[in-house]
């Protein structure tokens, strides 16, 4: 894993400084893992890290976002070069790796922490997201999107067990490919 300087290095060649550059956080649960390693695979992500946000309380853990009390949502942050890999590619993403007219579920994972969100870091992030759920709702037939698309509030890394999951075997030793362009199917089973 990189160190802390070392990706602040990254955004900077990105166009991406601290919390204010270049990104997008996605869902959570057993997805999660999923939508990672489908992020991983996009040619012109620099970085991924799953972790919590959103919520109100300082250094959050897995075991306090799971009694639902934090107000975190599990995410995804993404650090990717907008010159390779434009910001609507990873909207496209995000919106076919789940189900974003469940409120607050993904599967059989339910809770707040299993929220649908975009957290953007810049208005242009959130004029694009808007249009993109705009666009998702009418290919929907009108089906209600839950997903709620808000300012980025700070980021706290998940531990480490949690950050490249699949890719690392999962809890069953299952390494799955996270080379660019790969198009493996992703099993998300742990």
């Amino acid at each position: 894993m990189w160190r802390h300087e070392e990706m602040e290095s990254r955004r900077s060649r990105c166009g991406c400084p601290g919390e204010t550059g270049s990104g997008v956080r996605a869902i959570r649960s057993r997805v999660l893992l999923g939508v990672e390693l489908a992020f991983q695979r996009v040619e012109g992500v620099v970085q991924t890290e799953v972790g919590y946000s959103q919520g109100h309380i300082p250094d959050p853990n897995y075991k306090l976002v799971c009694f639902g009390t934090t107000n975190h949502a599990e995410v995804v942050r993404v650090l990717f070069d907008p010159n390779v890999c434009p910001y609507t590619k990873l909207l496209s993403l995000f919106w076919s790796c789940h189900d974003p007219t469940s409120l607050n579920r993904q599967g059989v994972d339910v809770g707040i922490q299993y929220r649908s969100g975009i957290y953007y870091y810049k208005e242009s992030q959130a004029r694009l997201a808007q249009e993109s759920k705009e666009a998702k709702e009418e290919e929907l037939n009108g089906k209600k999107i839950v997903t709620e698309i808000l300012p980025a509030k700070r980021f706290y890394k998940a531990e480490e067990y949690h950050q490249q999951y699949l890719e690392k075997g999962g809890s069953h030793g299952k390494k799955q490919s996270a080379a660019k362009g790969c198009n493996d199917p992703i099993k998300c089973s742990g």
